[in-house]
Parts: structure tokens; sequence; C-alpha cells
């Protein structure tokens, strides 16, 4: 299997760049999956299961012994998945009823190699401070909420709403970090650690 650089099953410009933050080389080849999550399906299943349909199609559309990455996040709140928001509309009333209270973000990742797949799940909890109509609206009118899970970003505007984080800061971005290295390495991908120490 040739490991010099590992496909990123996704267009997301935060996980690229958190997979540069590691060294690691890459290339995008964005999956394109259905995201309903299913009937009587825990937010933990879904995400991972998400995860390794990105990482599966991608695997299949390359043919290229090249191992495959997929990651999924999911924002949930009362056992409720919060996907991303259509419009202004949703996004703000997301936001209000993630205002005061604390949420769960779960992440998964998936890699795909020759010897099959392998997932890793990432879970903290977040908490927001109370926040206004108008810090609401304002926040969604900088555009940020409409391609992120439960309305917003953490790494951007959004970071003054939140009071608490428990848990894995990137994976609240989108990729846990130390359970991708732990994928990567396990699969003989470099990162900046590995190729260090070679």
């Amino acid at each position: 299997m040739r490991k010099d650089f590992v496909y990123l099953a996704s267009a997301s410009p935060r996980r690229s760049e958190l997979l540069r933050q590691i060294g690691v080389p890459f290339t995008v080849r964005a999956a394109a999956i259905a995201e309903e999550q299913l009937t009587g399906e825990t937010p933990q299943a879904y995400v991972v299961r998400l995860a390794a349909a990105k990482a599966e199609a991608v695997w299949a559309a390359v043919a290229d012994p090249r191992p495959v990455l997929g990651a999924d996040t999911a924002v949930v709140l009362d056992g409720e998945v919060l996907g991303k928001p259509q419009n202004a509309a949703e996004a703000a009333a997301m936001l209000e009823r993630l205002s005061g209270r604390a949420h769960r973000v779960l992440t998964a990742v998936a890699l795909r190699h020759g010897g099959g797949l392998d997932t890793r799940l990432s879970g903290s909890e977040v908490r927001f401070r109370a926040t206004t109509a108008d810090e609401r609206l304002a926040y969604c009118a900088t555009g940020e909420p409409f391609d992120k899970a439960g309305g917003y970003g953490i790494q951007g505007y959004a970071a003054v709403f939140v009071e608490e984080l428990k848990g894995s800061y990137s994976g609240v971005v989108g990729l846990p970090l130390f359970e991708t290295a732990a994928l990567l390495t396990r699969c003989g991908i470099r990162s900046w650690l590995t190729a260090r120490a070679a």
C-alpha cells in the first residue's frame, strides 16, 4: 500500500487546516453522500456511519491503494442531532436552543485502507453562555452558521459564546487530531512526529 499521502474525503477547509497542522500530506477528494439520520439511529452510530461512508465512497472512486480519511460531526442537544441550518431563521432558532446550555459535539473519523476500515469517535461537551436575540441575529448575519453542524463554528465568531469546553477542541472544529493521528500512525502515514522520528 502506498502511504506518501492520504485522501481527505471532505471539502471542509477546517479539516484541511487541521491535517496541515499535524503535518499530514493529503489530497482533497470530497465525498457526496446522503446525510439523513436513519430511524432509531443514535447520534453516535450516525456520525460513525457517515464518516465510514465518506471514506468508503472515495476509496471506491479513486481506485488507489492510498488510504482515505473520512469524518463527520454532529451537534447533539437533548438527544437530537442539530444539522446544518438552511437559512438565517433556522440558524437563529438553533442558537436560541443552545443559549445558556451545554450540548454534545460528536465527531467520528474513519480510515479506509488496504487492510479494511478503522473508526474512532470523539465526544466533547460545549456550554454556551446565555445569548441575546440581537447577538444571535448578528452572528447569523456573518454567514458563518450555514455550513456548520448546529449552526456555529467554535473556531470563528461564535467562540465568544462558548463558556466552557470539556473534551477535544479539534473534535468540535471537525477533526479530532488525537484520534486521527492514532489511526494514521497505525496505518503507517507520517505526520510531523513520525517524520521527525524517521
